[in-house]
C-alpha cells in the first residue's frame, strides 16, 4: 500500500512519524507525500491550541477528497483527548492514542483486508485510546537509524509530563513522565553517527524530566560530579565518536534552575542554543500559569548563559492573553524579551483547551485585544533577534568564528546561497559565488550540504545572518 503521512506539532510527533513510516517500510509498504495520492493516510496531530485541531481537520477532509477510497487514520494528541471529536469527522477510519503508535501498522492492515473481504459491511470507524491511568509506560517504537536526510535527526529521550501547567493539555494526552532506557538512546545515536547524520536532537515532551521520576527540581544536589536528569544522555552522546553535535530541543526552567544550566558547558558537542519556555514575562501570571518559578529566576538561569558565551542562543515561548492578563502584565513580557537578546520568540494567543484549569477562569482576554498583543510583540521579538545579531556582529569583527551544518540551497533576489544553522541558533546565508574553490567547485556548492564549514559572520540578512567560508 501507498502510505502518506501529515504530522503536526512538536519534534517528538515528527520523531514518531518517522518510526512509524520505518515500520511500514519494514513490512512492504511504500511512503508517499503528504499530498500525493495514497491509499492511507495518517495524520499525527497535535492539540496545543485550537488551531493546530483545525488543521487536522482541515488535512483529513481533503485528503479523503483525493482517493474517497483511502483509510484514514488519525492518531495523536487531538485524538487521544477528544477521540469521539475526531472520530465523527467523516471520512475518519481509525482514532488511536499516543500510546498506540507502534500497533497502528496493524490496525490498517486489518483494516484494509477487512475492506477487501467485505467493504459494504465495514461502516463503523475503529477507536483505539488508552485511558490515562494507562499512558505509564515508555512506547517502544524501534530504533530509527536512517533519515531522509542526513543533516539533523531526532532522538526522542522521554515522554510525558507531570508539570500540569494551568494552560496545558499535553500532560493529559501524553501521561505521567517515563524515560527511554538509556542504552537505547546510545544504540541510536550511534546507527545515526554511522549513517552520516551530523546533528542529534535530543527530544521529549519535557526533556528536562529525563530521568527525573520521583526526583526534586535540579539543583537539589549540590554534588557538582554527579552526573543526573538529562544530562546522563548529553553525557553518554558526548562520548561517542565522531564529527557530530548535540542540541537540545527545548529546557524547561519549571525544572532547571541557573546552577543547572551551567553544568552543560562542559559538553563540548552540545550546542550552545537552548529553548527555555518564559511562557510570560509577569510573576502575577506565571503563578497563575502554575509555572513554579519567578521572573527573577528566568533571568538567573539567561544571565548563566551569557556569562559563559555572550552570544549563546535562548529562544523562548510566549503566551498573550493569558486569563487575567492586563496590559500592564503585558508589557512586562515585553520587556523580557527586549532585554534577554532571545535568537527566537515563539508568540502564541492563549487557546482555551479541554481539562485545563485556564479554561474556566474568570476575566477571559478578547480575540481583538490577544490579536493586538501578538502583533505588537512580533515586532519587539523581531528587533531583539537583530540585537543578537548584532552582538554576534560584534563577536565576529574581533576574531569569532562559527561553524555551520549547511542543509540547503536557496535562490534569493540577492542570488544563490546555501543556508544552514550555527551551533547557537542562527540561520546562516553563504553566497554561493563567494566559495573558495578549495571547499567546492563554485558550480557545484550541493557538495558542501549535509556538513560542516567554519564561517565569519558578516551581516544581517533575510532571517538570519551572511557568512562567508573561512
Amino acid at each position: 500500500m501507498k502510505i502518506a503521512f501529515h504530522t503536526l506539532g512538536c519534534k517528538v510527533n515528527q520523531y514518531e512519524s518517522e518510526a512509524m513510516a520505518k515500520e511500514f517500510r519494514r513490512r512492504g509498504h511504500e511512503i508517499v507525500g503528504e499530498r500525493d495520492y495514497a491509499d492511507v493516510y495518517i495524520i499525527n496531530t497535535c492539540t496545543v491550541t485550537a488551531v493546530a485541531d483545525k488543521k487536522s481537520r482541515q488535512y483529513i477532509r481533503r485528503m479523503k477528497k483525493v482517493n474517497p477510497d483511502s483509510i484514514v487514520a488519525v492518531t495523536g494528541c487531538y485524538a487521544q483527548i477528544l477521540p469521539e471529536e475526531v472520530s465523527a469527522i467523516q471520512g475518519v477510519d481509525i482514532v488511536t492514542g499516543t500510546n498506540e503508535k507502534h500497533t497502528l501498522i496493524d490496525y490498517i492492515e486489518g483494516r484494509a483486508k477487512a475492506m477487501a473481504e467485505a467493504a459494504d459491511a465495514l461502516t463503523e470507524e475503529e477507536i483505539h485510546i488508552r485511558s490515562y491511568e494507562e499512558l505509564g509506560v515508555f512506547e517502544d517504537m524501534g530504533i530509527v537509524d536512517k533519515r531522509e536526510t542526513r543533516t539533523r535527526a531526532y532522538i526522542k529521550i522521554q515522554e510525558g509530563c507531570n508539570r500540569f501547567c494551568s494552560y496545558c493539555v499535553i500532560p493529559y494526552a501524553r501521561g505521567p513522565v517515563r524515560s527511554r532506557p538509556l542504552p537505547l538512546i546510545v544504540e541510536e545515536a550511534k546507527a545515526l553517527i554511522a549513517d552520516g547524520c551530523k546533528e542529534l536532537v535530543l527530544t521529549g515532551i519535557n526533556t528536562a524530566q529525563y530521568d527525573m521520576e520521583g526526583r526534586d527540581l535540579y539543583g537539589a544536589n549540590t554534588n557538582p560530579e554527579e552526573v543526573f536528569g538529562v544530562e546522563k544522555a548529553i553525557a553518554a552522546i558526548n562520548a561517542l565518536e565522531g564529527d557530530f553535535r548535540i542540541r537540545l530541543s527545548s529546557l524547561e526552567p519549571a525544572v532547571v534552575n541557573a546552577d543547572y544550566v551551567k553544568r552543560l558547558f562542559r559538553y563540548e558537542k552540545l550546542c550552545h542554543h537552548l529553548h527555555m519556555s518564559a511562557q510570560s514575562g509577569s510573576n502575577g501570571i506565571l503563578k497563575a500559569m502554575n509555572r513554579p518559578y519567578t521572573l527573577d529566576e528566568y533571568y538567573q538561569m539567561v544571565n548563566a548563559l551569557f556569562e559563559e558565551d555572550d552570544c549563546y542562543g535562548i529562544s523562548t515561548d510566549i503566551i498573550v492573553g493569558f486569563p487575567g492578563e492586563k496590559e500592564a502584565d503585558f508589557e512586562e513580557s515585553c520587556k523580557l524579551v527586549r532585554e534577554c537578546s532571545f535568537c527566537k520568540t515563539h508568540i502564541f494567543k492563549y487557546s482555551k483547551r479541554p481539562l485545563t484549569k485556564a479554561a474556566d477562569m474568570e476575566h477571559q482576554v478578547s480575540p481583538q485585544i490577544k490579536g493586538k498583543r501578538a502583533e505588537e510583540l512580533e515586532q519587539i521579538a523581531a528587533e531583539a533577534a537583530k540585537g543578537f545579531y548584532q552582538i554576534n556582529l560584534a563577536a565576529a569583527e574581533e576574531g569569532r568564528r562559527e561553524r555551520v551544518l549547511l542543509e540547503e540551497i536557496v535562490q534569493k533576489p540577492s542570488g544563490r546561497y546555501l543556508t544552514g544553522y550555527t551551533g547557537n541558533y542562527i540561520r546562516v546565508y553563504i553566497d554561493a559565488a563567494s566559495l573558495p574553490v578549495k571547499e567546492a567547485a563554485k558550480a557545484e556548492p550541493e557538495l558542501l550540504l549535509d556538513d560542516f564549514v567554519n564561517v565569519r559572520l558578516t551581516g544581517i540578512i533575510y532571517d538570519g545572518m551572511s557568512a562567508v567560508v573561512v
